[in-house]
Formats: C-alpha cells, structure tokens, sequence
C-alpha cells in the first residue's frame, strides 16, 4: 500500500492518504484535500494495486467532474424536488427533423 502523498496541478494543491474504517484491517478509502476548498472527500476504496499515479488520476478526473458540476446552471425543480415539465430537460429538434409522435392509447 503506498503513503500519503502530495501533488499539484492547475495551481491546487492535492493532499491524499488512505484512511481505514474503525474496527477493519484492511479496507480504506482515499481522502483528499485541495487548496482552495473546504471540504475533505473521498471518492474511492483503495486497492491492492494503487500507485501514485493511478491515484492521482481518478483523484483528478473526480475532482474535475466535481468542478464542472458545480459550475452547471442548475435544474429547475417544483416543490417536490422534481423536475419541472415546463423547462424542457432535453434539447429541442434540429429544424428538419422528425420526431416520434407519442403513442395514444
């Protein structure tokens, strides 16, 4: 099992280390922390065979996705927390094309 370890990239800091669960010898996830934000994640278990680099790649690409996420105009939802009928959810028809009618009963 490899220690924890620091890298940078984009101008963040990445902190990383393995951290077990109470009352197991074996199973830990991989927490991370980046200059910048306030929160602590863990994304994924950790595995036999994790190396510095393949850590770092899922911890980036998870924190990447993370980013895009939040910086996603969010959903319009109703008081239910779903999602709203009157904001389309997909993308209108392309002029020209033929869409599916619904099907009556």
């Amino acid at each position: 099992m490899i220690e924890a370890f620091e890298f940078e990239e984009g101008g963040r800091t990445y902190t990383c280390k393995v951290e077990r669960q109470k009352g197991s010898a074996t199973e830990g996830w991989w927490w991370f922390v980046v200059t910048g934000d306030q929160h602590r994640y863990a994304p994924f278990q950790s595995a036999r065979g994790d190396t510095q680099n393949s850590v770092r790649g899922r911890i980036l690409e998870y924190h990447q996705n993370r980013l895009a996420r939040r910086a996603a105009p969010p959903v319009a939802r109703n008081h239910w927390g779903k999602p709203r009928k009157d904001v389309p959810q997909t993308p209108p028809p392309a002029p020209g094309e033929v869409t599916p009618k619904p099907k009556t009963a």
